[in-house]
């Protein structure tokens, strides 16, 4: 059986950021944190690193706790990092009450981390639109039930509520869950890391300045 001082032991004896990573300077990264992204994103699909895409969505609940979940990236422009949910899950009533929120990238096997803290703003419904009838058949007869993490008193009505969602995705293909939303969290700050394996790490981070159109590089201790 595990005890806490064995477990100790075990975690520390992990290996961590053991490299090697490139020699990066993080002062020739592109003037905005968008350009600078899609460099790194390209990058890890370079590298195949599994599901570079995938990232934590952090929020705060009602009462002010933080609740995080990793979902997959969607797009990334001049509004910024895109990403799709149903406005009743957990998440969107969270985004509904209170839009602060943070993305988190992790790209292990270069020892890169992107840290975004921004607004989530719903996107227009064209856009959402679009978004839903790209997904996959099952994922939009899923998404048609409107009723993540609702507590399953039966797990039969998760297929039920899919094959019905079938049924109406095959009578109207062009239908769409009246609640999906894409939202771009338009960041007010992007911090840069790569990791290294005297964990003399470099951090810079991007700053929103006057009109929020201009961004600030400002370089951080490790």
């Amino acid at each position: 059986m595990l005890t806490p001082e064995t477990i100790k032991h075990q975690l520390r004896s992990l290996k961590s950021l053991q490299g090697p990573f490139e020699p990066n300077d993080l002062s020739d990264l592109p003037d905005t944190p968008q350009a600078g992204f899609l460099d790194w994103l390209d990058a890890a699909i370079a590298a195949d690193i599994a599901e570079p895409h995938a990232m934590t969505l952090s929020t705060v609940d009602e009462s002010g706790y933080p609740d995080a979940r990793v979902l997959i990236l969607k797009n990334v422009d001049d509004r910024g990092w895109h990403f799709a949910a149903s406005a009743g899950s957990p998440k969107g009533l969270q985004i509904e009450a209170q839009p602060a929120v943070a993305l988190t990238f992790y790209w292990q096997k270069l020892g890169r981390q992107v840290r975004i803290r921004g607004r989530a703003i719903a996107l227009d419904p064209e856009s959402c639109a679009q978004d839903f009838l790209g997904r996959s058949l099952e994922a939009r007869a899923g998404a048609l039930s409107e009723r993540q993490s609702d507590i399953l008193d039966d797990p039969s009505m998760v297929e039920s509520a899919t094959a019905g969602g079938r049924r109406r995705l095959a009578e109207n293909p062009d239908l769409i869950a009246p609640g999906w939303r894409v939202y771009a969290v338009e960041a007010e700050e992007v911090e840069f890391w790569q990791g290294s394996t005297d964990r003399s790490h470099k951090r810079l981070r991007f700053r929103r300045v006057g009109d929020g159109e201009t961004w600030r590089k400002e370089p951080l201790w490790p």
